[in-house]
């Protein structure tokens, strides 16, 4: 039986038009009555989740959150933080100087707010402060306090300028953190540890969960690592072939309620 179900937002819980059909939130609640723990697992900051929790009800005793791309578990009914796996002011400068030799606009999150050093504001820095609820700040990097705890940075771009930006960076960066696209034109730079797979382990360890009673849900490359660590790893009927061939079953698509048909197949016995 499974315990415990970890589902990505963007591309899985909800539809193009980010959205969470009338399919999916009954299949949660009825995972939920079950007993089976609900996580949302994404690499949205928190103030990015918060409505979809309120939605589902899954800010009740027991609850828990993911975000950052497991930089951040935090139990939603007590607030009481997890885990948070931070990048401090001399990896700031680092990631800065990276995207100007990279020719990449950037920005980065702390827990407040998504900042930006770039004058000229790239159009996906708004759009993700759009998406995300987020207060979008600009602040050149010399102004950032030395305490600053960031919880992950971001290049963004058109997918060619990205990739082309992604050559030029040293081994050494590569190597030193955790680099994953969530979307084509998002590269996500993070503490070294910091995955969702990593997270969803240590919730599950937590919570006296066995690797095999897991089940994870995702679209992207920044779902692999959690696919991976899944006893049944979930890929979308809209994720990229390389995602369908590691993942153990393919649902249906994101717009035709993936998510629920998972849930009723291997959950709900439906």
């Amino acid at each position: 039986m499974y315990k415990l179900i970890a589902i990505d937002i963007d591309g899985t819980l909800l539809t193009d038009d980010h959205k969470v059909t009338t399919e999916v939130k009954d299949a949660i609640r009825q995972a939920k009555q079950k007993g089976v723990k609900v996580v949302l697992c994404t690499g949205r900051p928190l103030v990015g989740v918060e409505n979809y929790l309120t939605d589902l009800e899954l800010r009740e005793e027991g609850d828990y959150v993911i975000s950052f791309n497991g930089a951040f578990v935090q139990d939603t009914f007590t607030k009481e933080v997890i885990s948070h796996l931070t990048l401090g002011i001399e990896d700031l400068k680092e990631i800065y100087q990276v995207s100007l030799d990279s020719n990449l606009h950037m920005h980065f999150f702390d827990d407040k707010a998504l900042y930006t050093p770039n004058r000229e504001i790239g159009k996906y820095t708004i759009v993700e402060a759009y998406l995300t609820g987020s207060q979008l700040i600009f602040k050149e990097i010399e102004n950032v306090p030395d305490d600053f705890i960031m919880s992950k940075a971001m290049f963004i771009e058109e997918a060619p300028k990205l990739e082309a930006g992604m050559e030029k960076m040293p081994e050494s960066f590569k190597e030193k953190y955790h680099l994953v696209r969530s979307t084509p034109f998002y590269l996500e730079i993070l503490n070294r540890d910091a995955s969702k797979g990593n997270a969803v382990r240590e919730l599950s360890e937590k919570l006296g969960i066995k690797q095999s009673e897991v089940i994870c849900i995702g679209d992207q490359e920044n779902d692999v690592t959690m696919l991976e660590f899944a006893g049944l790893g979930i890929a979308m009927g809209n994720a990229p072939e390389h995602i369908k061939e590691l993942a153990d079953y393919t649902t249906a698509s994101n717009n035709d309620s993936g998510v629920a048909k998972a849930i009723q197949k291997f959950v709900l016995d439906k």
